[in-house]
C-alpha cells in the first residue's frame, strides 16, 4: 500500500465507491439519495455542468446524507450528480505551510486568484503545498530502524526552522525501515523513506502527509502548561498573564480594538509560529495583514513576521460553510508544527461567526434550537476546539506548545450571550475589551476591573528568580485599582472636595498606574513592544508608589504631584532602557519616593 496520494488539482479528485442524486436543496444544505458506503465528514463533489463543487457529509439518516456545500449552489437542481471522494475534510501537511495564505478549505489564494483572476470562481481547487518546489532533504532515520507515528524519518530546513519529516500520523503500530534516499533536493511528492508494517506490508513516505481537521492531532504526553507567553503588552504580561499552551478570550463590542488587539500578538508574542485564522471578519483587516507582515521585522528573529505567518482567511464574503473548516484547518496545522516540538500560536478572529455559521446550518437541519437559536451543541463545540490547546512531551525529550487565542464579537457588547458565556467556562484567561475605555482612548481598552487569569500563581512562580514577590505586587496594583473606581464613584457624587485626602492619594495612584503603565501607545516604537524584563524593574518602582504614604496640605497639591508623576513615567517609557534620559528620570522618581518615605 502507497501512503503517496494521487495529486487533486483544479477538477480531477478521486471518486469513492457511492454515488448519489440530489432530491433537497434548501440554501447552502443538500439532501442527497446515495449507492454505497457513506461516512459521517465524508467529503463529496457535487457536479454542476463542468464544475464539481466541495460539500460536506454532515448528516446520514438511511440511504440519505445531507451535506453542506463549501461553494455557492447555483445551478443545482434536482437529480445533480453527487461523487463522494471517500476522504474526510483534510490538511495538507509538510513543509511550504509556512508564509502561506489560504482560504478555509486550505486552497492557497493566490495560486487560485492566478488560476481564475481577481473575481474567484467556483470549483477552483488547488493543493496547498507546491508540488514543484524543490527542498534540501536530509534523511534521519536509518534502515532496520523501527519507527511509529510522528517519529522524525528525514528534515528540511523551512526558513529559520528545521521542518521535521514525520511518520503519518495516520500510520499506527509499528513500522521498519527498509530503504531511505540520500540527503539532496526534491519535491514534496518524491518517495523518501520505505517501511514495511508488522504483518509485511510495504509502505512509502514522501514530506508530505494528511490529517482530518476534525480530529485532534495529538501524539504524545499532554503536560501541565508553567511557562508564561511573553506579549509585550504590559496589561496582559503583568496584571492578566497567558501561559505557552493556555487560553484565552478577547471579547468586546465592535469597534474596542479586537483586531488591533490580535494583531499585536500576532507580531510580538514569544511563540515560534502564528497562526492566524480569519473567520467571517471584514476582508479589510486580512488586506492588511498580507500587505503589513512582510515588511515587518520580527523582534525575536530579526526576519520578516511573515516567514512565521499562516494565515486561515475565511472573510464575511466567502461562504459560510467554510467558516468552520477555517477554525479547524488553523488548529490542524498548528498542532502539526507542536508535534515537531515549536510553540505556535492560534489566533481566531471571530468564533462568533464561526457560531453564527452553526446556527445557521442546525437551523436548515431543523435541530431544537437553544439559546438565542443557537444549537444546543454550541457550548461542547467551542469546548472541543480550544480543548485542542496544550503543552505536549514528545518521545525525543521536547515539548511543543499550542497556545489558542479567540475573539468574540458579543452583538451590543453584551458579555451574557451564549457564545460569550460558552467561552467563558472553558478558557483560561479572559481579556475583556470595554467600551467605556475606549471612548476615552484607553488603549488596549482590556477592562482590569472584569478581566481575569487563571495563570497568574504559575506566572509568579517564574518570575519570582527576578522579581520576589511577583504575584504579591500583581495583586496589590489589582486591589489598588478596585478601590480606586470605588472612590471615583463615590467622588462623581460629593465631588472632590468631599473626598478625603487619603482617598484622593489611593484614587491618583490608581489613575498613575493605568495612565502610564497599563495603557501603551502602539504607534511608538519603543511603547509598543515592552520585553518583560522591562516590565519588571518599571512595576517594581510603581509599587514602591503604591506603598509610600505621600504627605499633602491639598488636594491640588496632591493632584499636581501624581499628574507630574505620571507624566515622568510615561515619558520614561518612551525612551530605551540604556538611554540617558530614561535613566534620568527613573533616578528622578527614586529620589521622590525616597524623600517622601523620610517624611512619613
Amino acid at each position: 500500500m502507497s501512503e503517496k496520494k494521487k495529486v487533486i488539482v483544479a477538477n480531477e479528485f478521486p471518486t469513492g465507491n457511492a454515488t448519489g442524486r440530489v432530491v433537497r436543496a434548501f440554501g447552502n444544505l443538500l439532501q442527497v439519495k446515495f449507492e454505497g458506503a457513506v461516512r459521517q465528514g465524508e467529503v463529496a463533489m457535487v457536479v454542476v455542468d463542468d464544475i464539481k463543487l466541495k460539500a460536506e457529509v454532515i448528516e446520514i439518516v438511511g440511504n440519505e446524507v445531507k451535506m453542506q456545500v463549501f461553494e455557492d449552489t447555483r445551478g443545482i437542481k434536482l437529480g445533480s450528480e453527487v461523487e463522494f471522494t471517500g476522504d474526510l475534510l483534510e490538511a495538507e501537511l509538510g513543509p511550504g505551510l509556512l508564509t502561506m495564505v489560504t482560504d478555509g478549505l486550505q486552497n492557497p489564494l493566490e495560486e487560485v486568484a492566478n488560476a481564475s483572476g481577481f473575481f474567484l470562481t467556483r470549483g477552483v481547487y488547488i493543493n496547498a503545498i507546491n508540488r514543484e518546489k524543490h527542498w534540501d532533504y536530509i534523511p534521519v532515520a536509518n534502515v532496520d530502524d523501527v519507527v511509529v507515528r510522528g517519529d522524525t524519518i528525514g528534515t528540511a530546513p523551512e526558513g529559520h526552522f528545521t521542518h521535521a519529516i514525520m511518520v503519518p500520523f495516520i500510520r499506527y503500530g509499528k513500522y521498519t525501515i527498509t530503504w531511505t534516499i540520500e540527503a539532496g533536493t526534491y519535491t514534496v511528492d518524491t518517495v523518501v523513506a520505505k517501511a514495511v508494517d508488522e504483518e509485511g506490508t510495504e509502505y512509502e513516505f514522501t514530506m508530505v502527509q494528511r490529517w482530518p481537521v476534525k480530529m485532534a492531532l495529538q501524539h504524545g504526553e499532554k503536560v501541565k502548561a508553567d511557562e508564561m507567553m511573553e506579549t509585550g503588552c504590559r496589561i496582559i504580561d503583568t496584571q492578566f498573564p497567558v501561559l505557552k499552551g493556555g487560553t484565552f478570550c478577547t471579547p468586546g463590542p465592535f469597534g474596542a480594538g479586537k483586531t488591533v488587539l490580535q494583531h499585536h500578538l500576532a507580531k510580538f508574542s514569544d511563540v515560534d509560529i502564528v497562526v492566524v485564522v480569519a473567520c467571517g471578519e471584514r476582508a479589510g483587516e486580512v488586506v492588511e495583514i498580507i500587505r503589513e507582515y512582510p515588511h515587518l521585522i520580527d523582534t525575536h528573529t530579526g526576519e520578516s513576521l511573515m516567514n512565521r505567518t499562516v494565515i486561515i482567511c475565511n472573510t464575511s464574503s466567502m461562504p459560510v460553510a467554510a467558516r468552520e473548516s477555517s477554525i479547524y484547518m488553523g488548529s490542524t496545522i498548528a498542532e502539526y508544527y507542536r508535534q515537531m516540538g515549536l510553540n505556535v500560536l492560534v489566533l481566531a478572529d471571530s468564533t462568533s461567526r464561526w457560531a453564527q455559521a452553526l446556527r445557521e446550518m442546525s437551523g436548515r437541519l431543523e435541530e431544537i434550537p437553544g439559546e438565542e437559536a443557537f444549537p444546543a451543541y454550541l457550548a461542547s463545540r467551542i469546548a472541543a476546539f480550544y480543548e485542542r490547546s496544550g503543552v505536549i512531551q514528545l518521545a525525543n525529550g521536547k515539548k511543543g506548545a499550542l497556545t489558542i487565542g479567540g475573539a468574540v464579537s458579543p452583538a451590543g457588547g453584551n458579555f451574557e450571550e451564549p457564545v460569550t458565556q460558552a467561552t467563558l467556562s472553558v478558557v483560561g484567561a479572559f481579556l475583556g475589551l470595554s467600551r467605556s475605555r475606549s471612548d476615552s482612548r484607553r488603549y488596549p481598552a482590556i477592562d482590569p476591573l472584569m478581566s481575569w487569569t487563571k495563570y497568574i500563581g504559575d506566572v509568579a512562580k517564574q518570575l519570582d528568580k527576578d522579581a520576589e514577590g511577583w504575584g504579591k505586587m500583581v495583586n496589590r496594583a489589582m486591589k489598588i485599582l478596585r478601590e480606586g473606581d470605588e472612590i471615583e464613584k463615590r467622588m462623581e457624587v460629593v465631588g472632590e472636595e468631599g473626598t478625603a485626602l487619603e482617598d484622593l492619594q489611593l484614587y491618583l495612584k490608581a489613575e498613575m498606574y493605568d495612565f502610564s503603565y497599563l495603557q501603551q501607545n502602539s504607534f511608538d516604537e519603543e511603547d509598543a513592544y515592552t520585553p518583560t524584563k522591562r516590565q519588571i524593574p518599571l512595576f517594581k518602582l510603581i509599587n514602591e508608589i503604591f506603598e509610600t504614604d505621600f504627605i499633602f496640605e491639598t488636594h491640588n497639591e496632591a493632584r499636581h504631584f501624581f499628574l507630574m508623576l505620571q507624566n515622568d513615567i510615561k515619558n520614561m517609557n518612551y525612551f530605551p532602557v540604556e538611554a540617558d534620559d530614561h535613566k534620568t528620570i527613573m533616578n528622578k522618581i527614586q529620589t521622590t519616593i525616597k524623600e517622601a518615605k523620610k517624611r512619613q
